[in-house]
């Protein structure tokens, strides 16, 4: 049963790497928290969790999509719902882009980390609304089309945008 649990976990978290990679890059956050002197302010919470947020969410995961579009573009294809399409370098080297963004913005002006939010943010959403179309018209409940992957489509833009405003907020203080 152990040996079962142990598979399950490792299969959820490679076949879930946005998730993945956003819950590791939170923990490197919380940890960086706990070992910085107290007493925190705010502006220093906001200025960690951002940061690494931006390192994992925006660089590291979309490195990783370049990856799989690029070098594993049939499995990626495959796991989407979708057959392999020379759509998927297009979409590999658009996430080179934003990884590279992201790795900017890890230490960049408020003006970056706007840009990195904002690019990937429409893209994702965008991604989002084409969850749903492919799974009203085509019926495609794929895991890489409506699962974690879907959910995870909403859920980083929005702590993207909250991440910014807080960001914005405590710079003006």
């Amino acid at each position: 049963m152990e040996d079962n649990l142990v598979n399950t976990f490792i299969s959820l978290t490679l076949s879930n790497p946005a998730l993945t990679i956003f819950v590791i890059g939170t923990l490197v956050s919380i940890l960086i928290l706990i070992f910085k002197q107290k007493p925190l302010e705010e502006g220093s919470v906001v200025e960690v969790l951002f940061s690494y947020y931006l390192l994992f969410s925006i660089g590291i995961n979309y490195l990783v999509n370049f990856i799989f579009h690029v070098f594993f573009g049939e499995m990626t294809a495959s796991f989407i719902g979708w057959a392999n399409s020379p759509f998927q370098l297009e979409v590999g080297f658009a996430s080179l882009g934003f990884a590279v963004v992201g790795f900017l913005a890890f230490g960049g002006s408020f003006g970056m980390r706007a840009a990195a939010v904002i690019g990937p943010s429409f893209f994702l959403l965008g991604a989002a609304g084409g969850h749903i179309y492919q799974m009203l018209k085509a019926h495609n409940f794929s895991p890489g089309n409506a699962g974690t992957v879907f959910w995870m489509d909403i859920i980083l833009p929005i702590i993207g945008f909250v991440l910014l405003y807080f960001s914005h907020k405590s710079q003006k203080q």
